[in-house]
């Protein structure tokens, strides 16, 4: 019986600092390879796991057993293309030694990658791990650490948070904005643990998806939902402005309010109308046809504009001497009388034409459907 103490050098050390090449048979090769990396890189850990296997190749000898020693080597590309060769060099190793088995040398955890490579091939009656004695728990540790920084759900609970903050404090410093950069943190912070408290990943991912697809597929849609959002933050943002120039005849902070409310109102009216005909028109293209119950959307949004502006205006000028009084006049002036109407008027037209519009769909669709069972009959 013979048995092959094998070295493995997984990053192929040898090979590039010591230009060595592999595989390495027999002892004087070995030894020959062994001085050469030790002059190259006397702290490359390789070195200890070669002297070793040495070392137990002599300790064979001297027991008189059958023995024969060898290293192979990787790439340093670990991974895929250094087990391929691992693999390779395993096989002429074995077919030019004819050992019956083997007692694998290693440097570190990672080389215990290529176990199954060895297991599958040939049988393994020892393992001799080695490493610098003042250093093993900390190469341990590096390793762990490593192994779980790999794991995809670490890297998108722990790694992911530290990289938005890294990246959002970063701009802010480089903007020379760093009092407001804490701010923007925290703010990141609390929309991703948002995000993960309500699991909205899956939805996120969903809108990324279709935001993409829509810009190479020309989606229509995608553009006036961009369109949209670029209105309601213009409208928020001048809003505001107005609210903080706004000079008041009482204090209360209702009236701030009642006023922000009024002047997004027609903002946000025309922003879900723009979204809305980029919607309408996707499915007309999809389908070549108007669906019904896209109709009533646009006299609802004006209703809304018109009753809700005419309200919160008729609100404000009742608020206004508030804690003072309470003026009750503005909702009984022509103009809320007036506007309210109108919103009315356009609601009810909306919901007409909504009903017209089904009943002729419906009509069409009865007669499609005699005229398919007409033609079957004859």
């Amino acid at each position: 019986m013979k048995t092959l103490i094998l070295n493995v050098d997984r990053d192929d050390d040898f090979g590039r600092k010591a230009n060595v090449k592999s595989p390495i048979i027999g002892i004087k090769d070995n030894i020959n390879a062994a001085n050469k990396l030790g002059q190259a890189d006397p702290e490359d850990s390789d070195l200890n796991a070669i002297f070793s296997a040495i070392s137990i190749y002599n300790k064979f000898l001297k027991l008189k057993k059958n023995v024969e020693i060898a290293t192979i080597c990787g790439d340093i590309n670990v991974g895929i293309k250094s087990d391929e060769k691992i693999t390779q060099q395993l096989e002429q190793v074995i077919k030019e030694t004819k050992v019956d088995d083997i007692v694998l040398v290693t440097d570190g955890v990672e080389d215990e990658y290529v176990l199954p490579i060895i297991q599958s091939r040939i049988k393994i009656t020892s393992i001799n791990k080695v490493s610098v004695k003042q250093s093993r728990e900390l190469e341990d540790t590096y390793y762990r650490v490593i192994k779980i920084l790999e794991d995809e759900k670490v890297q998108k609970q722990f790694v992911l948070p530290i990289a938005l903050v890294l990246i959002v404090g970063a701009i802010f410093v480089l903007l020379d904005m760093a009092a407001s950069g804490f701010g923007a943190i925290l703010l990141t912070l609390g929309l991703y643990l948002l995000i993960r408290v309500f699991r909205w990943e899956r939805i996120l991912a969903v809108a990324w998806s279709e935001i993409k697809s829509g810009f190479f597929t020309g989606r229509m849609s995608i553009f006036t939902y961009i369109i949209a959002f670029i209105i309601l933050i213009a409208t928020f943002i001048m809003a505001y402005y107005n609210v903080n120039n706004l000079s008041l005849r009482s204090e209360v902070e209702i009236l701030r309010w009642i006023f922000f409310l009024n002047n997004i109102i027609w903002g946000v009216v025309i922003a879900c109308l723009v979204a809305l005909a980029g919607h309408v028109a996707d499915v007309y293209v999809k389908d070549k046809k108007l669906l019904k119950r896209y109709w009533p959307a646009p006299f609802s949004l004006f209703a809304f504009g018109f009753i809700s502006s005419t309200v919160f205006g008729a609100l404000y000028e009742a608020f206004a001497n508030w804690p003072k009084s309470f003026d009750v006049n503005p909702f009984f002036t022509m103009s809320f009388i007036g506007y309210t109407f109108t919103g009315i008027m356009i609601a009810l037209s909306g919901l007409i034409i909504y009903h017209y519009v089904k009943e002729i769909n419906e009509l069409e669709e009865k007669k499609i459907e005699i005229e398919n069972k007409t033609i079957r009959t004859h």
